[in-house]
């Protein structure tokens, strides 16, 4: 009886035993990461993703490095700028470990050591700028960091992927100041536009009145071109009538008189009928009396040239 309960107990501990060195000995790494093994406290070499084996009591697993993209983030530090202005300023820093081993011995915290890095990267980055190009510069001085962290992580086997500024916080009076800068800004903005639309709509209504003087002068020129051919044509249409008038005149006549005399003649009574329409006080001749008046004031010129008898 004795003899069978310390066999099973030998057995019981043969069996503890074996489960722990097959615990020990298989390994089973996830996808995208890998173990660092040791044997003896030098390392070894380095498990991949999947199945693995080591040598138990001899080998042990170091470190479990992730081979996806860490994204460390950086709480807000207070920086400095060439002017002499303190801002809060914070980061975040993507990064992937390209060679496990240096990752593991090179470095003793590599997530501690990054972020030191990165401030100092940002301290010495910004404070090269004033605030005006910090705020407005995020691009440039991400590019800056980026360069500066991958050379320097380069020996820790760490590729820095990218870098991102997330918030710079100026100070308050800053702050008030800028609001006060871009007021002033947008109200000069939108008087310089007011005064261009003005400007604009000045020309225009210029222009404007310039083309329709000179449509309108186009039309009185048109208009007196019109008027005077109108007239011309009126005038030759009154000469042609005269001329046959005269020349019906003429035929009627025939060789008993003169055209020109009945002409004149008609002229002549015409004005003698409103000579007489509108005289009142005065006694108007006809043209035939002016003979016989000079005839007898000749007579009587004459009369007074005789000496009387005695």
């Amino acid at each position: 009886m004795i003899d069978t309960l310390t066999n099973n107990i030998v057995f019981l501990g043969v069996s503890i035993f074996l489960l722990i060195v097959l615990m020990r000995t298989i390994k089973i790494v996830p996808q995208k990461q890998v173990k660092i093994i040791e044997r003896l406290g030098r390392y070894h070499r380095t498990a991949e993703a999947g199945l693995n084996t080591i040598v138990p009591f001899l080998d042990a697993v170091r470190d479990t490095i992730d081979l996806r993209e860490q994204i460390t983030k950086i709480e807000p530090q207070s920086v400095i700028t060439r002017d002499n202005v303190t801002m809060e300023v914070d980061a975040v820093i993507y990064a992937v470990v390209v060679d496990p081993v240096r990752a593991t011995y090179e470095v003793q915290n590599l997530k501690w050591g990054m972020e030191q890095l990165t401030l100092s990267a940002l301290r010495n980055v910004i404070g090269a700028l004033d605030l005006d190009h910090t705020l407005t510069s995020r691009d440039a001085i991400n590019t800056q960091l980026r360069a500066a962290l991958d050379t320097a992580t380069e020996q820790w086997g760490v590729k820095v992927m990218r870098i991102e500024l997330k918030n710079i916080v100026p100070p308050e009076e800053i702050r008030l100041t800028m609001e006060k800068q871009m007021t002033a800004e947008r109200t000069r903005r939108a008087v310089v536009t007011t005064a261009e639309g003005e400007k604009a709509s000045a020309i225009l209504r210029a222009e404007g009145q310039k083309q329709a003087q000179i449509v309108n002068a186009e039309g009185s020129k048109q208009s007196a071109i019109l008027a005077a051919e109108g007239q011309a044509e009126a005038r030759l249409a009154v000469a042609k009538a005269e001329a046959q008038a005269i020349q019906m005149v003429a035929q009627a006549l025939g060789a008993t008189g003169s055209p020109a005399q009945y002409l004149i003649a008609k002229s002549y009574l015409e004005s003698l009928g409103q000579i007489a329409t509108n005289a009142q006080k005065l006694v108007f001749l006809p043209y035939e009396a002016s003979g016989l008046m000079a005839s007898l004031g000749g007579i009587r010129e004459l009369l007074q040239a005789i000496p009387p008898s005695k």
